[in-house]
């Protein structure tokens, strides 16, 4: 056997053992009963062989078949397999459960680490890509458990069975046994052949679903770009490679299967062979001979498993490397225990804060450095900047979405890595421009799920964002279904009921980023006040480049190249910072341009 054959081999051991540790008890029920089906197999064998010599030869012989003899026999025969199916009741039924089980658990722990590590990890890792370790790797993982206590009962059955060849006739049971090296030798090849070929399956169905999560995202840039040919050739070109991969796996499995199958028979023809001249000199009983042809023959089928176990167990081996590597990955954010003090508005506080984009080679892209400012409890703080100078990296870090990479950040003087995993959660919300809209209700939607808010306080919240009268319009109101990503709704629209599920929650801290940009400006007016109004305790920041929006806010954190230039009121920067001005009378400046050019 290659290396690469013996260590998968040994990798896919290795996780039968982590699935037999998580559940010994059903692993157990289900081995048992893939023995008893193995050895009541053989034992069925060996009751057919005393029924032939002991009632149907006899029988021949004298022309009268012994009736009680017979009907004992039959009734053995009968427990025999009732006992039988038993087994291989308990044998599949457990078997899944383990199966299904398993999978489970680590859909549930991918899941868990998926949350837990932070958005910088997610941006440097395809989703579709995840998606796929979630659903097919895990999946592969452990479908190992479907076949393997179905190849310890053949094990069982060509244990039991060669002992019972073996007493009834050594020729002919040595001549049975002789197929098992070849057996053994044909699962071997197989075993190298298939490996191979399932890592490319799997690496495959990956890139698929990656190409496919992308196209899907990016629907609207690629029909607008009207480069929809270009994505459908290159899913058409994946989706080939993976079909192709498909079948030479399938190839592979129908040609040995097909040996596998075919060996048996051989064996039962050289017994028949061997038997009939041993029993025509009286060296052999007739009842041998059907004994141990039938012990061979029951061997056909069953034994396929044992390939079957072998080629999932090299699946479960890539599987769960490709699992394993998402849960050995560090850098998912730890919690302390602190909670936040009830009541009253967040005061915010960064000390020397830093950080960085994380790049395949290993280092940083510095965004973020050496941000100290101080935000008081109650206040609404606007951050401006130009492109690329960490505003969004910023509005990240002050609900923690990530950590920063040098520096504090301080909610109420505690530490935000100090705080307990929800405690942050139940005071801060962040809003992103890039709204998310679950294909559900509008209460699904601004309640995702969470707390026991009643309809009034729905309606509240969208009478806040100016959504009430457009979901009063709608059929059903609160129940109307907004579509997929919201398709039902405008751009401003999805923007105010993603405010909306901000706003039912009150929270402490609220941080827009962008999040009133597709939000008509005389409507926004209108919704910042509101806010003003309903949260005085509560610590808003935003991300904004509009000129009202910015001039309405207490104070503003002026950004440039990732360093806090300014800070003060709209006044004070834009008296002293000649870029600040230029940046925000950049759009209204234009604007008379073109008014004049016109």
């Amino acid at each position: 056997m290659s290396a690469v054959t013996a260590h998968g081999l040994r990798d896919g051991l290795k996780v039968v053992g982590r699935g037999v540790r998580h559940e010994p008890f059903l692993f157990g029920v289900a081995a048992l009963g893939g023995l008893v089906y193995g050895v009541g197999t053989a034992a069925a064998g060996w009751v057919l062989g005393q029924v032939t010599q002991q009632v149907l030869v006899p029988g021949f012989q004298t022309g009268k078949v012994d009736g009680p003899r017979l009907a004992w026999w039959l009734l053995l025969l009968a427990g025999v397999a009732l006992v039988t199916a038993g087994g291989v009741l308990a044998r599949r039924a457990v078997a899944g459960k383990v199966m299904y089980r398993l999978q489970r658990r680590y859909r549930q722990e991918l899941t868990g680490k998926y949350l837990d590590l932070p958005v910088s990890w997610h941006s440097s890792h395809p989703g579709g890509r995840l998606l796929a370790t979630a659903t097919s790797d895990v999946e592969a993982t452990w479908q190992i458990f479907s076949p393997l206590p179905m190849g310890i009962g053949v094990v069982a059955m060509v244990v039991t069975g060669g002992i019972l060849m073996l007493v009834a006739d050594p020729v002919l049971g040595a001549l049975g046994l002789s197929v098992l090296p070849a057996l053994a030798l044909l699962n071997w090849v197989y075993q190298r052949r298939i490996a191979a070929r399932i890592a490319r399956m799997q690496t495959l169905r990956g890139e698929l679903s990656s190409i496919a999560h992308e196209s899907f995202e990016g629907s609207h840039v690629v029909r607008s770009l009207g480069v929809e040919d270009h994505e459908t050739e290159r899913f058409r070109t994946t989706a080939e490679a993976l079909r192709d991969a498909d079948v030479a796996v399938e190839r592979t499995r129908s040609l040995f299967d097909a040996a596998l199958e075919a060996l048996p028979s051989l064996g039962v023809l050289a017994v028949l062979a061997v038997g009939t001249a041993r029993t025509a000199a009286h060296t052999a009983d007739v009842g041998d001979v059907v004994q141990v042809s039938y012990l061979i023959s029951m061997l056909s089928s069953p034994i396929r498993s044992i390939g079957w176990v072998l080629a999932e167990l090299a699946r479960a081996a890539v599987g769960w490397g490709r699992v394993r590597a998402v849960l050995a990955e560090t850098g998912a954010l730890s919690y302390g225990g602190q909670d936040i003090r009830p009541g009253g508005p967040g005061e915010l506080t960064l000390a020397g804060v830093g950080y960085g984009h994380p790049q395949p080679d290993g280092t940083t892209n510095d965004v973020l450095s050496e941000v100290s400012l101080r935000i008081p409890g109650g206040r609404t703080a606007v951050i401006v900047g130009p492109t690329g100078a960490g505003k969004s990296a910023l509005a990240s870090l002050l609900v923690r979405l990530t950590d920063p990479t040098r520096g504090h950040i301080t909610l109420d003087r505690t530490d935000l890595r100090d705080l307990a995993r929800d405690a942050l959660r139940r005071h801060a919300v962040l809003i992103s421009q890039e709204t998310f809209v679950l294909d559900d209700t509008v209460r699904a939607n601004v309640t995702m799920g969470s707390g026991d808010w009643h309809d009034e306080a729905v309606w509240q919240a969208l009478d806040t964002v100016r959504l009430k009268d457009t979901v009063s319009a709608l059929p059903g109101g609160l129940d109307a279904r907004v579509g997929e990503r919201g398709t039902t709704l405008s751009g401003g629209q999805r923007q105010r009921l993603a405010l909306a599920r901000a706003v039912i929650r009150s929270p402490r801290l609220l941080v827009l980023d962008e999040a009133t940009s597709a939000i008509d400006p005389h409507v926004e007016a209108e919704i910042l006040g509101a806010l003003s109004e309903r949260f005085r305790d509560t610590t808003v920041v935003l991300v904004a480049s509009r000129m009202a929006t910015i001039a309405a806010a207490d104070e503003v954190v002026y950004l440039e190249a990732g360093r806090v230039r300014q800070h003060g009121t709209h006044a004070e920067v834009f008296a002293t910072d000649a870029g600040y001005r230029r940046l925000v009378t950049a759009y209204n400046h234009d604007t008379r341009q073109r008014e004049e050019t016109s």
